[in-house]
């Protein structure tokens, strides 16, 4: 079967996922007859692109990198993301526009179109999940569609489904981990004696912190991922403004040296526990000793452990080389992965 594909967003992500789409092509027509075709294009800073008989990859791809317009390579005047969408005639859209914590907009949107127009959506953006996870799976259920979003925590590691098919009927008790690279990297650093300012630049250098690093530093980022479980592993809504995260900020080289001392390290901790019916969750930094599951992820190393009622400790941990710069292989994975079980 022919899918032809809508790519909302089209950053370091959305481009490894086509060229990972590219790469695999041979073995998705063998494997599952499936083969696609992209058909809409939507940047933030590129412009924008539709064709329902196939726009050129390479040439969107060489376009973009080069800093380039992909205007040109439309058939369609079309000039916002909706419209991309509209006209892109696609059976799949991918959603990778930028994270908005607050509202999850103008993800949102996107995907109530793409699934009101009898598409599939899949997602890297956690803001559609915390915001709007209850309305999109009942919308997406009523049109017979699927809404995917394995990657929005640790990249290409199977955290939502491992949870939901491995452990059928498991109730979760807890989990803990470690959901953001660029803290992790921060600490790894101060560690062996970088300061803070000189070890926050380094994460920017590698592409792992943006420009301004309050999302990560600040622990927002760590905090909509807590979010994002809790919403769906225990079907109850949560805001990262509930977890109200305490952030990296605070800790000294003092205070990292003291603890080295002691055989221990700060750690950006992430956690949730149900307790009753409500449910508690956390991000702060925490220190952790050589019997903690966490004290061993270094550098851009995240991982969490999961905690229910019939097997105790599960772990999964994802490895970053700092060179991938942030991994976007990894999180591109994680949209594929959701491709490929919603056709084959």
């Amino acid at each position: 079967m022919h899918y032809k594909l809508a790519l909302i967003g089209f950053g370091n992500v959305a481009r490894s996922l086509a060229k990972l789409l590219v790469r695999k092509q041979d073995l998705l027509k063998s494997k599952y007859d499936v083969t696609f075709s992209f058909t809409g294009i939507s940047t933030g800073r590129h412009g924008f692109a539709v064709n329902p008989n196939g726009l050129d990859i390479q040439k969107a791809l060489e376009l973009v990198e080069s800093g380039q317009s992909i205007n040109p390579i439309s058939n369609s005047p079309v000039s916002n993301s909706l419209s991309v969408i509209q006209h892109s005639q696609a059976d799949v859209m991918f959603e990778n526009s930028p994270v908005n914590t607050q509202t999850g907009q103008p993800a949102l949107d996107h995907i109530r179109t793409a699934l009101n127009l009898g598409m599939h959506a899949v997602t890297a953006n956690k803001g559609p999940v915390v915001h709007g996870y209850r309305e999109l799976t009942a919308l997406a259920k009523s049109k017979g569609k699927s809404f995917r979003h394995e990657s929005t925590v640790l990249g290409g590691a199977p955290v939502f489904s491992v949870m939901r098919e491995a452990f059928p009927l498991a109730e979760l008790t807890s989990f803990k981990g470690i959901f953001n690279a660029t803290t992790n990297v921060i600490l790894s650093l101060m560690e062996n004696g970088e300061k803070y300012e000189d070890a926050v630049k380094y994460a920017q250098s590698i592409g792992l912190a943006e420009t301004d690093p309050t999302n990560d530093v600040d622990g927002w980022d760590a905090a909509i991922k807590v979010a994002a479980l809790v919403t769906v592993l225990w079907d109850t809504p949560m805001t990262p403004q509930q977890v109200n995260p305490t952030g990296i900020r605070g800790i000294t080289p003092e205070m990292i040296a003291k603890a080295k001392a002691e055989g221990k390290r700060y750690k950006l901790v992430c956690s949730a526990e149900k307790v009753g019916d409500k449910v508690e969750a956390s991000v702060s930094p925490q220190l952790v000793d050589s019997t903690s599951s966490l004290y061993g992820m270094m550098n851009s190393s995240t991982g969490v452990t999961f905690r229910t009622d019939v097997i105790l400790d599960y772990s999964i941990t994802l490895s970053e080389k700092p060179d991938m710069k942030g991994g976007p292989l990894e999180t591109a994975y994680g949209l594929f992965a959701d491709f490929v079980n919603v056709v084959k």
